[in-house]
């Protein structure tokens, strides 16, 4: 195991990973007659810093929907 995290070597397998797999296509209803669905997530707290309260209310938002 090397002694430092390279993130170049480890992102590089997954990139071709998933460009493979087609994680970069996703489908696409068209259908133009379809009702459009959006959800848009508030901007961060510009008042401060950003901290790990902000990571877990956005990824519960994302995962809930």
């Amino acid at each position: 195991m090397p002694k430092q995290y390279d993130p170049r070597e480890a992102e590089q397998h997954h990139y071709a990973r998933w460009e493979q797999e087609g994680y970069f296509a996703p489908e696409i209803n068209c259908d133009p007659q379809a009702t459009v669905f959006s959800i848009v997530i508030p901007p961060p707290n510009v008042t401060g810093s950003l901290h790990m309260g902000h990571a877990l209310q956005h990824t519960m938002m994302d995962v809930l929907t």
